[in-house]
């Protein structure tokens, strides 16, 4: 039989958010092979169209990137509190995405919307369900 060790919830968390942020680095390049897209960027006619734009999608993406780092250095008690708010405002955005790009060349972002939905969820299950000190008698 195979050992297997408990694993430490902020190895846990930190785990989830790197599997979240592949999957939303793979939705995005995925994406670059849509009809149109490689047109739309080379022409400045897509969603990201304003330095402001950009940089509030690269806040969005980096959250999650630094969500790893900060799910293992923080505290516990904030470390608890990031990853609830993230998790729950990173699977509401998805299940927004995702119940909003059902179309035929989108079903890929459907998938990875649904799987990050997941995966967020997760994090804010287990950051909920975060192991309490037992007292010392």
């Amino acid at each position: 039989m195979l050992e297997n060790p408990k694993v430490n919830i902020k190895i846990k968390l930190a785990a989830l958010w790197a599997s979240a942020t592949f999957c939303y680095l793979y939705g995005d390049y995925f994406e670059l092979y849509t009809p149109g897209k490689i047109n739309g960027l080379l022409t400045g006619e897509n969603i990201l169209d304003s330095p402001t734009k950009l940089l509030i999608a690269s806040m969005i993406l980096a959250t999650s990137s630094v969500m790893v780092a900060l799910s293992i250095i923080l505290k516990p008690k904030i470390n608890r509190v990031l990853n609830i708010v993230f998790g729950i405002l990173f699977t509401t955005m998805m299940l927004f995405i995702g119940f909003n790009s059902n179309t035929e060349w989108y079903s890929f972002y459907v998938f990875l919307a649904f799987l990050e939905s997941i995966i967020t969820a997760l994090i804010d299950w287990y950051a909920w369900q975060w192991p309490k000190e037992k007292p010392i008698l």
